[in-house]
């Protein structure tokens, strides 16, 4: 006997925003031929799915087990029923934010392997982009100014996607599908380099310029993408000093920015937990 088709919602809460889960859900429905529809909302992400019973479970199941690596699943709730068919496709609506607001999104995300290797490539687009990401790496936190997580919804909204990248945002199979911080050096942000009053200063390349400054015990204001931040050189007592002098904080640790852990186990002692 042939397996009754049934639909069910599924309702998904923790951190499941920003990490490529809308995607996810797409191309595993597929995989499993289910139609429907998957969404943001102000708690989580909505999937409503119709397919065979099956079919629905091992969905179901592989959402649990096989979810994307940055995702964190609190919560997942789901009703089964009978139905006569209402979806001819698998499709990602566009998000609501109805609901009061509990989604978790996450902290930013360091860069990932294959975006690296983007950087490294002469003869990638994104060659020595220092703003390449993707939906498994870069900004979140600090570029995101409301719920639910969309490009609208970031400081990324006033880039406008190239035809190459809004490409690469519309299709599943690329890895910035839906990547709300995508860009390249012909539509996302680029660096550049002000003196002390705030003037424009043309070089070559604005971070030899940063590291020099910094080599020579200067303050830089570090501009990102979710605001500025002060660095010196944390080798250098006198730059250390006076950035303290400015601030006012004589006392109050200041935060050390280290490459990765093993950096960080040389300058300074790191707790088993700490390094955790």
């Amino acid at each position: 006997m042939p397996d009754s088709v049934c639909f069910m919602e599924i309702n998904v809460q923790g951190t499941v925003r920003g990490v490529g889960f809308r995607p996810f859900v797409y191309n595993l429905a597929r995989e499993f031929d289910i139609t429907g529809t998957v969404s943001n909302n102000g708690q989580g992400v909505v999937i409503e799915a119709q397919g065979v019973r099956t079919s629905i479970e091992a969905f179901v199941r592989d959402l649990r087990t096989n979810a994307p690596p940055l995702a964190r699943i609190t919560s997942l709730r789901d009703n089964c029923s009978r139905t006569k068919g209402i979806f001819k496709e698998f499709s990602i609506l566009a998000s609501s934010s109805g609901q009061e607001s509990c989604a978790l999104i996450p902290a930013d995300i360091a860069i990932c392997g294959n975006c690296l290797d983007d950087i490294l490539a002469p003869g990638n687009r994104r060659y020595s982009y220092s703003f390449t990401n993707c939906t498994n790496c870069g900004p979140r936190f600090t570029i995101v100014q409301f719920t639910p997580y969309d490009r609208a919804a970031t400081s990324m909204k006033h880039f406008h996607l190239c035809e190459d990248c809004q490409a690469e945002y519309n299709d599943p199979q690329d890895r910035r599908f839906h990547a709300q911080p995508n860009g390249c050096p012909a539509c996302g942000p680029e660096l550049s380099f002000h003196d002390g009053e705030g003037q424009y200063l043309e070089t070559a390349s604005p971070l030899a310029e940063l590291a020099s400054s910094l080599r020579m015990g200067q303050v830089a204001a570090v501009r990102g993408l979710g605001g500025f931040y002060l660095v010196v050189d944390a080798e250098s007592e006198e730059a250390v000093s006076r950035l303290r002098n400015r601030k006012g904080r004589k006392s109050k640790p200041l935060t050390v920015m280290t490459k990765n852990l093993q950096e960080a186990m040389r300058v300074s002692y790191v707790s088993t937990m700490a390094a955790e």
